[in-house]
């Protein structure tokens, strides 16, 4: 199959690729953390879960596409989080997302990653403009928005709370 975008990207210190088999592990250390998931999916995954959401993540390349990348940390080959392009079929338009289990937070990996992100789609998604979908309250997400360049737009409900939609630039 023939994706939109390239299937591996790489920054200073990231390596955005696919997701093997194997990286559900390193992935679960992200959603098995109730701080991490509070304002993404609302609660710890199980392992199985954890897996199963990284197996959507490869079927939304398939679907679209275009998908979320495994973010593998140079330095240790370990899977930090994933970050890439996301829409699923009830999102209000296509988003760039982030989200890194909370002992790699603060470094600058999701901003890193984000803006690599904001290349690509320009490059090669140029007819999508894209947004980060962002539950109000999670300020280090809209903090990392506001630092990427992307603009508040509006605030709507979605899935029974307030989002802020995010847009990011188109040149």
């Amino acid at each position: 199959m023939k994706f939109k975008v390239p299937e591996q990207l790489e920054t200073e210190r990231l390596i955005l690729r696919q997701f093997k088999d194997e990286d559900w592990q390193d992935l679960h250390e992200y959603y098995s953390s109730e701080e991490a998931t509070r304002y993404t999916v609302g609660r710890a995954f199980s392992e199985g879960e954890s897996w199963r959401i990284m197996s959507a993540m490869l079927g939304h390349w398939v679907l679209r596409g275009y998908g979320p990348y495994a973010l593998e940390e140079k330095s240790s080959s370990k899977v930090i989080g994933t970050a890439g392009f996301w829409y699923p079929n009830d999102w209000p338009s296509p988003e760039i997302k982030w989200a890194l289990a909370p002992a790699h937070w603060g470094k600058g990996y999701a901003g890193e990653a984000a803006r690599a992100l904001q290349k690509a789609g320009l490059e090669y998604l140029p007819e999508i403009a894209l947004i980060s979908l962002i539950a109000k309250e999670n300020q280090a997400s809209i903090k990392l928005a506001l630092a990427v360049g992307a603009s508040f737009e509006r605030e709507i409900d979605f899935r029974g709370d307030r989002w802020d939609i995010y847009r990011h630039p188109v040149a």
